[in-house]
């Protein structure tokens, strides 16, 4: 079933939709933070856990598919927004499901109150946007553009020169699936619906540019990711791409985690792939109900 939840934000009320599916532990579910994501890139996985588990999935405040009212987001938005969905949304899951970014906001949640998340599995995690990991650094023009996208008008427009239906196909094929012939007619459709939104482009532009990063670097996100005990499980597709896989080895070669590698996909894999995550997930909390 679909609802809605109010979320506030230093003045700012935003309405956000939520998605609840099955019966019994609940595990929550966090899409990427991405231009082209939304909830709805969990159902696919969502219906599958929803035959063991009360399953909630939430978008990201800024993202999603309600309009977006302009706000300066940044880090401690994003970890204010995932305690308050833990303390009235989904409180104490078995598990917390999270992709991309998703992934790093969650090892600091179970970092700083640990058991609030349940188990954390982890997909295709990342912790730095998609410039600072072409370039090797968050440069000081990201932020230039990051003010350029916010302004009225001119602003929209350049948003719009780099969301239009060739780059995000492209992006799509590169990054994101595996197989090209994924990246349908409608759900390249569906992808440019999400960025369309009224709004969309603030925190779009955050994310591109490693606003929205909840590290520094790979050193202090390995060292908070370590000091978690909670149970880790990470999953990434054999496909991923080599400078976003480095960083998951990384993070997956740390003693208090487990890891598996799935035989196809790339940071979409809970799309490309829902029943072999769901699989990997399964097996992964058996034990744990």
């Amino acid at each position: 079933m679909i609802d809605g939840t109010d979320w506030n934000w230093r003045g700012e009320r935003l309405h956000l939709g939520v998605t609840r599916m099955g019966e019994g532990p609940t595990v929550l579910l966090l899409p990427a933070l991405s231009s082209i994501s939304t909830r709805e890139e969990m159902r696919p996985l969502q219906e599958r856990l929803a035959t063991s588990f009360a399953t909630v999935s939430v978008d990201w405040p800024g993202f999603g598919d309600e309009p977006r009212p302009f706000v300066d987001w940044r880090p401690p938005a994003y970890r204010a927004f995932l305690g308050d969905v833990l303390n009235a949304v989904a409180p104490r899951p078995l598990a917390t499901i999270a992709v991309g970014h998703a992934a790093a906001y969650a090892l600091q949640q179970a970092e700083a109150a640990p058991g609030s998340a349940g188990a954390l599995c982890l997909i295709a995690p990342t912790w730095r946007g998609p410039l600072p990991t072409m370039s090797g650094r968050r440069a000081q023009s990201f932020d230039y553009l990051i003010r350029l996208v916010d302004l009225p008008g001119i602003g929209a427009l350049v948003y719009a020169l780099n969301v239009n239906p060739p780059v995000i196909r492209m992006m799509a094929r590169g990054h994101v699936y595996a197989d090209p012939a994924f990246v349908t007619p409608r759900r390249l459709a569906e992808k440019l619906k999400v960025t369309r939104a009224p709004g969309a482009r603030h925190a779009s532009v955050r994310f591109v540019t490693g606003a929205l990063d909840p590290a520094d670097d790979r050193a202090s996100f390995l060292a908070g990711a370590r000091r978690v005990r909670d149970p880790v499980l990470v999953l990434y597709g054999a496909g991923t791409p080599r400078k976003s896989r480095a960083e998951m080895e990384a993070l997956a070669g740390l003693p208090n985690v487990e890891s598996r590698i799935l035989p196809r996909g790339k940071l979409a894999v809970q799309e490309e792939d829902p029943a072999g995550v769901a699989a990997a997930i399964g097996a992964f909390l058996g034990g744990r109900a």
